[in-house]
């Protein structure tokens, strides 16, 4: 399967190439708005994975990246989200479009929830996406830095919502295959804003309490 990570080069983008390319046997393909900036970032990631490396992986631009891919997972922050779905457009085809970004406020009593007009965030996708592209909520409540660290052992769920069930059940096949994470099933993308409002929760939980840095969820 080919996998492009769109904006593969920032946080969440370097722990999700990081795990899947340990993790999988597919083709991973890092994009960015700048081929130069792709490039470095494979360099820099093949050296840190050195022999434990499974996937191939290799850079382009974010349209070339989302050319012919089966997956193709926006890595990219809300506010940068609907310009680069509408740049690789005309490249997504039959893709699954995975959005695991979430709209994040601060002030001086912490982080809160930023909720779009839209709904959420996976739907500013949705609405920015070609119509029949199949749109995809996950990996929103994972810290980037426990997946940077390919040491941490994550023991996380993550949940993912969409309207496609052939698409859903593609996405949770491939969490399913990374150590430490079990995708469920969180329901239609439009209950995206839930998934998205735990991630500022999670981050104040991480501020306020000793020990807790780059935490996630479980369910029980």
């Amino acid at each position: 399967m080919r996998i492009a990570l769109l904006g593969g080069t920032g946080d969440i983008g370097e722990g999700l190439t990081l795990r899947l390319a340990r993790g999988t046997d597919h083709e991973l393909v890092v994009g960015s708005r700048s081929v130069e900036k792709a490039e470095d970032a494979v360099e820099a990631y093949a050296q840190r994975l050195g022999e434990a490396a499974t996937a191939e992986l290799s850079s382009a631009s974010n349209p070339t990246a989302a050319a012919d891919a089966d997956v193709v997972i926006a890595c990219v922050p809300p506010y940068h989200l609907s310009d680069t779905v509408e740049a690789v457009a005309d490249e997504l085809g039959d893709a699954v479009l995975v959005s695991p970004a979430v709209g994040i406020s601060r002030d001086e009593d912490g982080f809160h929830y930023n909720r779009p007009p839209h709904g959420s965030v996976a739907e500013v996708a949705a609405d920015a996406a070609p119509e029949g592209t199949p749109v995809v909520g996950a990996f929103q409540n994972l810290a980037a830095g426990a997946l940077s660290d390919l040491d941490h052992e994550l023991g996380f769920d993550v949940v993912v919502t969409g309207d496609d069930g052939a698409a859903k059940a593609t996405v949770m096949e491939l969490i399913g295959e990374l150590d430490g994470l079990r995708a469920l099933d969180g329901g239609p993308l439009a209950n995206s804003a839930e998934v998205e409002a735990i991630t500022p929760l999670l981050i104040n939980l991480a501020a306020e309490n000793d020990g807790l840095a780059d935490l996630g969820v479980s369910f029980h």
